[in-house]
């Protein structure tokens, strides 16, 4: 469709200006997640298609990022991913870490690293570090380190390791896409869509930079939010936890425990958590057990609540007997456990007290620690639960059992000797060989040229799913549904860009600003403003944004646009420097304690030191001149 070239605003036509305010508006909505970025993705199409006579995108271009090869692609690795998780391999591999690594602090930093990072390239890293993260806090405890000097190294290396490979993440697979597009587009500049394996010598370079930083100085820089060991400490729970005792004349005696709790709950925001008579010690909540004179109750709420809950029943405080992790932690009767939030978790949105945690899986909830690190500690039937929020739950071993292997939760607080104990007797799956094969297939296929990716990984699903690998509703509920919709969004803005002149605009603009500037400090500007603006919005967002961008300003220059391209990809990676720029900062964001500042801290001279690797590698490889 022609667009239409009528007068705008600022001396730019109509459609560029309304492209670039949209943009304006789609990055602060981005930025203040005042709406999901998937539905902001949404409005996004809907603006586009609405005002196709300035934009001149159709209704069929703007759905076109649903059928993209690129969308179709990363929804494909989203269940082969699954299926490799679903064979425990992941998790055995984590069992000999932790069996290799346990009381060093050295060994176990090293292996995360290099660990986390060739694993990130195949399969998705999402999967692995939310595998990795209870075994890696555990042993951190055991080891006596905190968890969070290996936390966002953890989530940083599974970042590097996606550049190893073309399916290593979603941004690579977008940026192969639209590479191919801007090929056709401008047909002998070199531009192309991206081999499985094209990009892996540099992909190597940069993860063992990367890895050197994050052993060295990273290791400096990354701070000890979270001790080791008692998480009743770490949540500052204690003032908010008491032992009374259950006197003679307490009307309470003879009354079931758990109606008791969920009075008290109802009407003071109050928990009754376990019952101690002589010699048993068991959680409240089990069962129709009654409450008795003598008993010892550990209760949790406000000082002042408790007192007046005591006042009310005839109860005594016991003001010498302090509640710790010795009391409420014990695999005899009841276990602490971290359970964190991730970002696709159904329970994103509802309050804690709508879950009913207690009441279908005995668990109370002590206390949250937020992903801007806040602590609550009150009114938390009420509180909204958000994607990064951390719980400290006091439940049954059996329950935590459950919990970890429910979706909606990671477990971050297992014991590490049960934890590998369970693993051994697990064992691997029998699908295990299948579902290697099946992957390894895909990628032979793929790297052969044989079939293209987007088939290669719909004929793995086929495959999966015939061996039984997975169910037909496990490969579904596999999908990140939120990443599919955000990229059939953010695609179709960025062909409005190129439609509009918008690309060619901004690239005049930069060519003019940075003419006088080596060829070497040009890309390695595009590398860190994608970086910048992947820290902010999403990567995927700023390789769509920026790709078209730094094409037209190699060709302007007399540039080699494939190595742009690579820059700019390889950038997209390297979101280290906000827990919201990447998932897998924000999974370890809570329960690593980190502050927004630590990942600025520790992330920016990372992504500086990539820049100019990256840069050198991109010019040794690839030259800054067309081939």
């Amino acid at each position: 469709m022609v667009v239409s070239e009528s007068a705008g605003f600022l001396g730019m036509p109509t459609g560029t200006f309304l492209v670039f305010t949209l943009i304006f508006l789609t990055v602060v909505l981005f930025v203040s997640e005042w709406l999901p970025p998937d539905i902001t993705a949404i409005g996004v199409i809907v603006a586009l298609v609405a005002f196709e006579p300035w934009t001149g995108i159709s209704p069929a271009e703007g759905l076109s990022g649903f059928s993209n090869p690129a969308t179709v692609t990363i929804l494909a690795m989203y269940i082969l991913s699954r299926g490799i998780q679903e064979t425990g391999i992941v998790r055995r591999l984590g069992v000999e870490v932790a069996r290799l690594t346990r009381g060093s602090e050295n060994r176990l930093l090293v292996a995360v690293v290099g660990l986390t990072g060739p694993i990130a390239g195949v399969i998705n890293n999402t999967p692995v570090v939310a595998v990795f993260i209870p075994m890696v806090t555990e042993l951190a405890d055991d080891a006596g380190i905190s968890p969070s000097k290996l936390l966002l190294p953890l989530s940083y290396a599974s970042m590097l390791g996606g550049t190893l490979t073309l399916i290593g993440t979603a941004t690579n697979l977008v940026a192969s896409d639209l590479a191919a597009q801007l090929g056709r587009e401008n047909p002998g500049q070199g531009l192309h869509a991206f081999s499985m394996f094209e990009f892996t010598h540099l992909g190597v370079l940069v993860l063992a930079v990367g890895g050197l930083y994050l052993l060295t100085i990273g290791r400096v820089l990354i701070p000890a939010r979270v001790q080791p060991g008692d998480r009743t400490a770490r949540f500052e729970v204690e003032p908010f936890l008491a032992r009374v005792l259950v006197t003679q004349r307490s009307p309470l005696v003879g009354t079931v425990a758990a109606d008791v709790i969920e009075d008290a709950h109802r009407d003071l925001d109050l928990d009754i958590l376990d019952v101690v008579r002589g010699d048993q010690h068991f959680i409240a909540t089990e069962g129709d057990r009654t409450i008795d004179s003598r008993d010892i109750l550990t209760v949790r709420g406000n000082p002042e609540t408790i007192q007046q809950f005591c006042t009310l029943v005839d109860l005594r405080i016991l003001p010498r007997a302090t509640v710790t992790d010795a009391e409420l932690d014990n695999p005899d009767r009841a276990t602490l456990v971290e359970l964190v939030i991730p970002q696709r978790s159904t329970l994103v949105g509802d309050t804690i007290g709508s879950t009913r945690l207690r009441e279908r899986y005995d668990a109370t909830v002590l206390a949250v620690r937020r992903a801007g690190g806040e602590l609550v500690r009150e009114g938390l039937g009420s509180l909204e639960l958000e994607a990064g929020d951390s719980l400290l739950v006091q439940t049954t071993e059996e329950t935590a059992d459950y919990l970890a292997e429910n979706d909606d939760f990671l477990v971050t607080g297992e014991l590490v000797d049960e934890m590998l104990e369970r693993e051994r007797e697990r064992g691997l799956s029998p699908t295990t060989v299948p579902a290697l094969l099946i992957v390894g297939s895909v990628i032979a296929l793929a790297a052969l040229g044989v079939v293209p990716i987007v088939i290669a990984a719909l004929g793995g699903i086929v495959a999966m799913v015939v061996t039984g690998v997975l169910s037909p509703n496990e490969a579904y509920d596999a999908v990140n549904w939120n990443v599919v919709f955000l990229l059939a969004g953010v695609i179709p803005l960025g062909l409005a860009m190129q439609e509009t002149g918008g690309a060619a605009l901004l690239a005049e603009f930069v060519v003019g600003e940075a003419e006088q500037l080596p060829a070497p400090v040009v890309l390695m500007l595009f590398y860190l403003l994608t970086g910048l603006l992947a820290n902010i919005i999403t990567p995927v967002a700023s390789v769509v944004l920026l790709m078209p961008i730094a094409v037209d300003t190699a060709l302007r220059t007399g540039g080699n646009a494939f190595a742009f391209v690579l820059a700019v990809t390889f950038a997209a990676s390297t979101a280290f420097m906000t827990p919201v720029g990447y998932q897998t900062n924000l999974m370890v964001y809570s329960p690593g304690g980190y502050r927004f500042t630590d990942y600025v801290r520790a992330g920016a001279p990372l992504q500086l030191l990539l820049a100019v690797v990256t840069t050198l590698g991109i010019w040794f490889f690839w030259g800054l001149t067309p081939p």
